[in-house]
């Protein structure tokens, strides 16, 4: 039996080694593992907690799928969570959309905190990320900031849906429907506790609106919530930053121009049973859902091709930086925008509002682009044979649209479906399963790895010019 001395000793050099592989990792790496362990944590939880279920238990993949959709905020369901999941059962999805929404990461930082530790490199890296975009902001206070602005928000939401749903189902019966519903349009999941999801409440402009409020805050970004909040109380510079901008007058763009295209589409078709005046809601609900949203008023089924089209544009698009939305995000999308712009008008540089955007960034921006289009291909060339085989396309019946608009949504984590999730095969659901994920963490992690390397690129050389031919 070893000495007290020597069992201490090699515990002490155990603990070492452990802290020196805990530093080797990369802020990309953390991200990945924190959230795949979150993942883990919520699948052996559906398939042992007790009192989850009204009926039979999950299977392994049923489980798997539903705790990746509620940790990645995508909301694609295979099981009615209104009437499969008690009402434990609802709050253990809604605390893994709770903690995927806001992100371990941000969580693990206020640990550090709390305990009295200070924010590494590696955290503000991490957890602040806008640190150089807006240098005015403290990677500790917008942590802080993170948990405040989430509490207040839902808080509020949760309010304002209690006393809009109160007369139909109940002072007491409204509250638990009201604090979900706030937490799951904040974090961009769009899980109900409704079997049709919002489309019994569709009509009703003071519920469209306070959702579509909280997927909007959601989805801008803490960041840029952070900001404004400086800059109204005059303690930022005079000018918001050229990512604020961007992000805002993006998201602005999108929801305006896509309600618009909505109206022109559906006004006779998905709308037609709604009152001239509630029609601009429902639009605006049809605009801002697929910015990562998932929650619907209406069955997607039934959309003009034009509109799903459209949606899965939005979808792609998502939110912004920084924020519980997925997708390419705005200011990827207003970054090329910007570029497309520059190179009609012939000039070398990407520029707006009177600033100039790096060639890095704009370089990200595209090997962004390119990745998650190779990826989305990929993907949706596999489905076509796990779920459709060797079915003639004449026979499909416009599977190839229901699959790829499964695709999109699973990727920029919107939720949203043309009702064919629970219908997939056992590849089928592993495969929407791990796009989920990496929509939720590739996307991050690609843009800091190629942050990374930029910034260790400390020789800079290039090979001799060789042209060739495009088009």
């Amino acid at each position: 039996m070893p000495a007290p001395g020597e069992l201490l000793d090699a515990l002490e050099r155990e603990a070492a080694r452990s802290l020196s592989l805990w530093r080797r990792l990369t802020g990309p790496q953390l991200l990945v593992g924190s959230f795949l362990v979150l993942v883990a944590l919520g699948t052996l939880a559906l398939l042992t907690l007790p009192g989850l279920y009204t009926g039979e238990r999950l299977s392994f993949i049923d489980a798997l799928f539903t705790a990746t959709s509620a940790v990645c905020v995508t909301g694609l369901i295979v099981v009615d969570t209104a009437t499969y999941f008690t009402t434990f059962g609802q709050a253990v999805v809604l605390g893994m959309i709770q903690l995927g929404g806001l992100g371990i990461l941000t969580f693990t930082t206020v640990v550090i905190l709390l305990l009295g530790g200070r924010i590494t490199l590696r955290s503000q890296a991490v957890v602040g990320a806008g640190g150089e975009i807006l240098p005015q902001i403290d990677a500790r206070r917008l942590v802080w900031a993170i948990l405040r602005y989430t509490l207040v928000i839902e808080a509020s939401g949760a309010f304002v849906l209690w006393l809009a749903w109160g007369r139909d189902l109940g002072t007491l019966g409204a509250i638990w429907p009201a604090v979900f519903h706030a937490i799951s349009a904040f974090c961009n999941a769009g899980f109900s506790i409704f079997s049709d999801n919002l489309v019994g409440l569709a009509g009703r402009p003071l519920t469209l609106t306070v959702i579509m409020a909280l997927i909007v805050i959601g989805g801008i970004g803490f960041l840029v919530l952070e900001e404004l909040v400086l800059w109204r109380r005059g303690r930022a510079r005079h000018r918001l930053s050229l990512h604020s901008r961007l992000a805002l007058l993006t998201t602005g763009i999108l929801i305006v121009v896509g309600a618009a295209l909505f109206v022109a589409f559906e006004w006779t078709n998905a709308l037609a049973p709604f009152p001239w005046y509630v029609k601009p809601f429902e639009a605006l609900m049809l605009s801002v859902t697929p910015r990562t949203a998932g929650y619907n008023t209406v069955d997607y089924a039934e959309l003009t091709s034009a509109s799903l089209v459209l949606t899965m544009l939005l979808m792609l698009v998502g939110g912004s930086p920084g924020s519980t939305a997925g997708g390419l995000k705005t200011t990827t999308v207003a970054a090329l925008a910007v570029l497309a712009l520059a190179r009609i008008r012939g000039r070398t540089t990407a520029a707006a509002f009177g600033r100039t955007i790096p060639d890095t960034t704009i370089q990200r921006a595209i090997g962004l682009v390119v990745f998650v289009v190779a990826l989305l291909a990929s993907v949706l060339l596999v489905l076509q044979v796990t779920e459709l085989g060797g079915i003639p396309f004449p026979l499909a019946e416009g599977q190839f649209l229901q699959l790829a608009f499964e695709v999109v949504s699973a990727f920029d984590t919107v939720g949203l479906s043309m009702g064919i999730t629970p219908d997939l095969s056992p590849a089928g659901k592993l495969l929407i399963a791990f796009l989920m994920f990496i929509g939720r963490v590739g996307p991050l992690t690609l843009a800091a790895s190629m942050t990374v390397a930029a910034e260790r690129a400390r020789v800079q050389y290039r090979y001799a010019s060789e042209d060739v031919i495009i088009g």
